[in-house]
């Protein structure tokens, strides 16, 4: 293998489990970060069979139980009768089905569990990106304090509104979805009285863009609602603007007792506005490549946005892992693009659709994905 210098925009989820694995790799790799220092902001994931069994690869995973919580069971109900239509067992369930369990998590602490696992002295914050550019035998990287840099791979896992996307595919905006997001956390204490409360339960609204979803925090000891509705005067996509209680709580007036119990159980909230970008024909060109929102972000209601992330990074990675020389690196990428795109776009539009496992149905081909196993040679 060559050891390659590589650049990773963003130390996010996604661009930090790439720096952990291409690391690990052999390679040579420097995270650059815009924000001063990791900050304790963000909203809280739901870590799926599938990406908790790439960061037990990544060797994070006993860091992430730490502070996880394993929802027994995914359960669906309906708004307003409150019938279940389908339920998972999870937990041990879902490890003896997938190889691990289903955790849930706050953002910040997977990234103290991943940052953990990457020398900090690879990471340089306080460096926004402005342009990304192939010059000769080098990408380069310009930022906004006047310097740059040169290395032999760039990674782009700065987000939606990714700089590097910008150099493949030009300047351009993600779509308002008419979509908006409340989220909060209450003590689990507080709301004992709700049915399977140490569940992850999704209550599918009257519309596919009505939804509250519910799983437990910090142990069980917290209880994370998400709640989405549709709302085209709303254009804030800060995850730390705060909301309105009351807002919150008119928005799903009609819903069954046990949702409203929960939101009478808030006494803070926060919302954004939700965007979304359509499905790309390519994440790679001229030794740069994509990941996680920088090619394919996506509505939250398959819960999947850091999996995919987080899936992304492992098959990136093992592709990178077999370049001999510099001259195979696009063949390299392409194999990590054919081997992800079809998957992540898949859940990319199941995700607008809204429909997943709304009356049971078989969660095997997302939960059983294997970022360790998937193949890296792209196609003759």
């Amino acid at each position: 293998m060559k050891a390659l210098s590589i650049g990773i925009l963003g130390a996010g989820i996604g661009g930090l489990c790439a720096a952990i694995a291409l690391q690990r790799a052999g390679h040579h790799v420097t995270v650059f970060e815009q924000a001063k220092a990791f900050m304790r902001v963000g909203a809280d994931i739901n870590l799926t069979p599938n990406a908790v069994r790439a960061l037990d690869g990544l060797g994070v995973g006993e860091g992430i139980r730490r502070f996880a919580a394993r929802p027994t069971h995914r359960i669906s109900r309906m708004w307003d009768t409150g019938e279940e239509t389908s339920r998972l067992e999870m937990a041990d369930a879902a490890e003896r089905q997938y190889g691990a369990p289903q955790l849930t998590i706050h953002r910040a602490d997977l990234l103290s569990a991943l940052a953990e696992a990457f020398p900090l002295e690879h990471v340089q914050f306080g460096k926004r990106a402005v342009k990304a550019s192939r010059q000769g035998d080098a990408t380069v990287l310009n930022f906004a304090d006047g310097t740059q840099a040169r290395m032999d791979v760039l990674i782009g896992a700065d987000g939606i509104h990714s700089v590097v996307r910008n150099a493949l595919f030009g300047q351009e905006h993600p779509r308002f979805t008419g979509v908006v997001a409340f989220r909060a956390v209450v003590p689990a204490t507080r709301v004992a009285h709700v049915p399977n409360i140490q569940a992850f339960t999704k209550w599918w609204g009257p519309t596919p863009q009505s939804q509250i979803v519910t799983f437990p925090l910090n142990r069980g000891e917290d209880i994370f609602i998400f709640a989405t509705t549709a709302q085209d005067n709303w254009h804030e996509e800060s995850w730390t603007t705060p909301g309105s209680v009351t807002e919150l709580r008119e928005s799903y007036a009609d819903f069954h007792p046990d949702a409203r119990a929960l939101l009478d159980a808030c006494d803070e909230v926060l919302k954004t506005a939700l965007y979304e970008r359509d499905p790309l024909p390519y994440w790679t060109e001229n030794h740069m490549a994509l990941l996680g929102d920088a090619c394919h972000p996506m509505m939250p209601f398959m819960a999947q946005g850091a999996g995919q992330a987080i899936e992304d990074a492992v098959v990136l990675a093992r592709a990178l892992s077999e370049v001999q020389a510099l001259a195979e690196v696009d063949s390299a990428l392409t194999g990590y693009q054919q081997a992800r795109m079809e998957r992540a776009s898949q859940i990319q539009v199941g995700s607008r659709g809204n429909q997943w496992l709304k009356a049971g149905g078989n969660a095997d081909w997302v939960y059983g994905y294997d970022a360790w196993s998937a193949p890296t040679q792209p196609a003759a």
